[in-house]
């Protein structure tokens, strides 16, 4: 199964968990406007969402072009077909959540901080990894690595310290959907990592990556 099947199948099985368990969709916090959200916003609530496809799919040309880089193929099907919300999971590693694209500033911020991962790998001499997410324990984050794709837990700063998946689309066919309600996050003020729920967490470990470049 391909990456963009594989996560397009998550969504579905995400929604169908909230439907199962709750009767309804899912909710976030959101930062800004999105396609994704259903219904009526009001300022400091939760709103409802479902992943809305891109069309035309967003593209990665220009963190390639900029890096001077082939990326892997996986980080575009990743990123660029959906517009939707974070989504939690469960795993036989731990608890956590996937990064998706909120809506367009959203992918900008993205690009921005896959480029500063990227040159922070590539001056400590490492090689080129890209986050998906985070474990909600310790400060470990799920990250692909660009030569392989294949998944693995890393810690800022340090190589890669656990395989968990050959690929992406395997990784994203043992994770469950995880049902809980939103947290609102209240730390963002002083970087650009904002994104509902996910970000709030990489954006803690993004302190531990300024040390290092």
């Amino acid at each position: 199964m391909s990456c963009l099947a594989a996560l397009t199948k998550f969504h579905q099985l995400y929604l169908q968990a909230f439907s199962n368990c709750l009767d309804s969709l899912p909710q976030t916090f959101p930062n800004g406007d999105s396609v994704c959200i259903v219904g009526e916003q009001v300022s400091h609530k939760p709103v409802y969402w479902q992943p809305v496809a891109c069309e035309p799919p967003m593209h990665f040309d220009n963190i390639a072009a900029a890096l001077e880089l082939n990326l892997h193929p996986d980080i575009a099907a990743f990123y660029g077909h959906f517009f939707a919300g974070a989504l939690m999971f469960d795993s036989p590693w731990g608890s956590g959540e996937l990064l998706q694209v909120w809506n367009q500033q959203d992918l900008e911020l993205l690009q921005q901080n896959l480029i500063g991962h990227l040159l922070m790998k590539k001056q400590l001499k490492q090689a080129p990894t890209w986050f998906i997410g985070v474990f909600d324990e310790g400060d470990s984050m799920l990250t692909v690595n660009n030569d392989d794709g294949s998944v693995w837990r890393e810690i800022p700063g340090n190589e890669p310290c656990e395989q968990l998946a050959l690929s992406l689309s395997e990784f994203l066919g043992v994770i469950k959907p995880r049902v809980a309600p939103p947290q609102e996050h209240h730390d963002y003020q002083d970087v650009s990592l904002e994104h509902p729920g996910i970000f709030a967490s990489i954006k803690r470990m993004w302190h531990n990556l300024t040390g290092w470049r």
